[in-house]
């Protein structure tokens, strides 16, 4: 009787000690368990390293800048490291898995920070949250490890709905970068991007225009430059033209098409010729202007370039240049004034 009073309190101690050795034990199996589950997830979600160029390293910092695709964050710094030659910083950057490939050779990469331009203030958000890379997905076949960030950003981004024209100009004028395009008083889109062309004697612009309104661009439509103020005093009494208060400030573009035209819309980086105003642009146009060079040997007083060509009344042309001559024979000055009489 004493044995088995002995016996049957042991048996429940044993079982208990064997159940707190086993948990003690499956604790760290699990806690390992979910370590490695992290490990190999994070090495299955880590893409590839790439390096970026740029001036300077004002707003980044290694562990803390991430890389950022439409506000999702795809990537982060690295490492921030100043050139052998100190002309430039490299900053590495780690990018993560994702459906699409960020080391395409045309892929552009910029620093968004707090930015003041004719086209507003950008990057306010910044402020708190600290600058970041943003990036644009490119569309080449071949990828690149090394890349050369962008030191102002890109006025048009891949994917975004719209279309791009081409104007050429004989001068830029008062436009600038993300000057806006107005159709019918409307922004429908900005200047992208201009440069001289190689030639130095025209410049060339592109501009986009935002979906749905690129479909009014036509194979018809006349450019012109819409910036400042157009004051006139003619028979209709004193007018006073601009497109808004913005162009005044910055400069701007409009577009339009002549009265009854119907023709098909324009094709994607098709070339324009940007007009002075509205005015000439809009005129009848049944082949090339005539270019005609008059010889005055009178004062010209009050004469300007932009000034009408008038026959009975009625415009034909304008003034496009004015410049001085000698005439060595008689010792005189006379006036050279080229016009442009309407087709």
């Amino acid at each position: 009787m004493n044995d088995d009073t002995d016996k049957k309190p042991g048996e429940p101690a044993l079982s208990k000690r064997r159940w707190n050795t086993f948990l003690v034990w499956l604790l760290p199996l699990v806690a390992a368990l979910i370590g490695l589950s992290l490990v190999v997830h994070a090495w299955m979600g880590q893409g590839p390293e790439i390096n970026i160029t740029f001036k300077t390293a004002t707003g980044l910092e290694a562990g803390k800048t991430r890389v950022k695709y439409k506000d999702l964050t795809v990537g982060s710094v690295r490492s921030v490291q100043l050139s052998d030659d100190g002309t430039h910083v490299t900053v590495k950057v780690a990018l993560v898995k994702t459906v699409l490939d960020f080391t395409r050779a045309d892929a552009r990469f910029w620093v968004v920070r707090p930015r003041i331009s004719v086209a507003g203030i950008s990057g306010i958000d910044t402020l708190v949250s600290g600058s970041y890379i943003a990036v644009d997905t490119g569309k080449s076949e071949e990828t690149s490890k090394n890349f050369k960030g962008l030191e102002i950003p890109p006025n048009i981004i891949s994917g975004t709905p719209g279309r791009a024209f081409n104007l050429q100009a004989k001068e830029l004028g008062s436009l600038d970068i993300g000057s806006p395009v107005y159709f019918r008083r409307v922004e429908v889109g900005h200047l992208a991007s201009y440069r001289l062309a190689p030639d130095g004697k025209t410049v060339l612009l592109q501009v986009f225009v935002d979906a749905p309104y690129d479909q009014f661009v036509t194979r018809d439509t006349r450019f012109w430059n819409a910036g400042g103020v157009d004051v006139s005093l003619g028979a209709d009494g004193f007018q006073l033209k601009t497109q808004s208060i913005a162009t005044v400030i910055s400069g701007g573009l409009a577009f339009g098409a002549p009265e009854g035209s119907a023709a098909p819309a324009a094709g994607a980086e098709q070339t324009f010729t940007l007009a002075r105003d509205r005015e000439t642009a809009l005129a009848p146009r049944d082949g090339p202007s005539l270019p005609i060079q008059l010889r005055f040997e009178q004062s010209l007083r009050g004469l300007s370039i932009g000034a009408p060509v008038e026959f009975f009344g009625v415009k034909v042309g304008l003034v496009v240049s004015m410049e001085l001559d000698y005439d060595e024979q008689r010792g005189r000055f006379p006036t050279i004034v080229d016009v442009e009489v309407y087709p």
